[in-house]
C-alpha cells in the first residue's frame, strides 16, 4: 500500500498552473488531462493506491478533463463519484449528469470528456475483473447516472470517505490491500443492485399507468395473460408482477377484478344483452364461471344485480 500523496498549484505561477497538473496527474493518471474553462486554474489532488484501487481525490475550480485510451493498457473501469459540485461526463454516444452525491462508470477503453463545475469528486480505476467476477457484465452499466438518492450508493460513499481517512496510518495488518479490493467490489455491486431499485421506482408510476391502459384494451381476450403485458411493455414477467405488487395486487386479480367492474356496469347500462353475451364480452368463455366469479364478488348473481337496480334505481357501489 502506498502512502496518500498530495499536489497543489497554489505555489505555482498562474500561467504554468494547468501544465502542471498535467505533468502531476500523469504520473498518477497517465492518459488524462484538463483544460480551465474560463482560464485562470487552481487544483488540489490527493493519490492513493490500495492494491488494485489506484484512487484519487481532485479539488479544482471549473474545468474540462479529457482521457485517451493507452495502446496496450489495461482494460479497467473508472468510477467517478460527485462529492461536490455538478460534473458531466460523455463517452461515445453516452452521457450522464452528475450532481453531489451521485456516481457514473467509464471505461478506459474509450475517449472520454468530463466539464467540471467547482468541485470535489472521488476518482477509482480498478480492474473490471474485480467487480464481473461477482456482478456480471458491465458494459450496460457504461455512463449511467447512479443516483445518489440510493441508500446503497450512500452507505458506499460513506464506506470511501472513512477509507480515505486511513490514508495517512501507515501500517495496516498483512491483506488488508486484498480485503479492502474484494470490500469495495461487493459495495459497488451493492451500490449497483441499489440504483436498479431506485430506477425501477422511479419507473413504476408511468408503467402502473401503462400497463393499466393495456388491460383495458385487452379485457375482452380471454386469452390474455401477464405474459402479453410483459411483451406488450418489453420488460419481464416479473417486472410486470412488481408493477401490480406495488398496485397491492396481483396481475390475474387485477385483470379479473377490471373484467368483473366492465361487466357490471354493462349488465346495467344495456339491459337488453344477455348475462352470456356480457360474458363473453369481457374474457369468460364460460357463463356459468362469470356468474360464481360475479357472485363472490357482489353477494349477488348478475341477474341479482340486474334486478336489484331495476328495483331501486341504483347499482351496487362495487360496479
Amino acid at each position: 500500500m502506498s502512502a496518500v500523496q498530495q499536489f497543489t498549484t497554489r505555489d505555482v505561477a498562474p500561467s504554468e498552473r494547468a501544465r502542471y497538473w498535467n505533468d502531476m496527474a500523469a504520473l498518477r493518471y497517465a492518459g488524462s488531462r484538463v483544460e480551465a474553462a474560463y482560464g485562470e486554474f487552481t487544483g488540489r489532488m490527493w493519490s492513493w493506491n490500495i492494491g488494485p484501487l489506484a484512487m484519487l481525490r481532485p479539488r479544482t475550480n471549473p474545468c474540462r478533463v479529457l482521457r485517451e485510451p493507452l495502446p496496450g493498457s489495461e482494460h479497467n473501469l473508472i468510477l467517478h463519484l460527485q462529492s461536490r459540485g455538478h460534473g458531466t461526463y460523455s463517452q461515445g454516444t453516452q452521457t450522464a449528469q452528475l450532481e453531489p452525491g451521485d456516481a457514473v462508470l467509464c471505461s478506459t477503453a474509450a475517449p472520454y470528456e468530463i466539464a467540471l463545475s467547482h468541485h470535489e469528486t472521488l476518482v477509482i480505476e480498478f480492474p473490471r475483473a474485480l467487480i464481473e467476477a461477482s456482478f456480471g457484465p458491465l458494459d450496460h452499466r457504461l455512463v449511467q447516472r447512479l443516483p445518489g438518492t440510493s441508500p446503497s450508493l450512500r452507505i458506499f460513499h460513506d464506506f470511501l470517505l472513512s477509507l480515505w481517512q486511513q490514508g495517512y496510518r501507515e501500517e495496516h495488518h498483512l491483506g488488508w490491500e486484498e480485503e479492502v479490493a474484494r470490500l469495495f467490489a461487493g459495495m459497488l455491486a451493492m451500490a449497483l443492485h441499489g440504483a436498479d431499485f431506485e430506477q425501477a421506482k422511479r419507473a413504476q408510476p408511468e408503467m402502473a399507468s401503462r400497463v393499466r391502459a393495456i388491460v383495458e384494451a385487452r379485457l375482452q381476450d380471454p386469452e390474455f395473460s401477464v405474459l402479453n403485458i410483459a411483451e406488450a411493455c418489453d420488460i419481464s414477467v416479473r417486472a410486470v408482477q412488481k408493477v401490480f405488487a406495488s398496485m397491492g395486487t396481483t396481475p390475474s386479480a387485477y385483470i379479473q377484478e377490471r373484467r368483473l367492474t366492465r361487466a357490471g356496469e354493462k349488465l346495467l347500462a344495456y339491459p337488453e344483452a344477455t348475462i352470456t353475451q356480457i360474458a363473453f364480452d369481457h374474457g369468460f368463455n364460460d357463463s356459468a364461471y362469470f356468474s360464481r366469479c360475479f357472485r363472490r364478488r357482489n353477494s349477488m348473481t348478475p341477474r341479482e344485480f340486474r334486478a336489484l337496480r331495476d328495483d331501486t334505481g341504483e347499482g351496487s357501489p362495487q360496479s
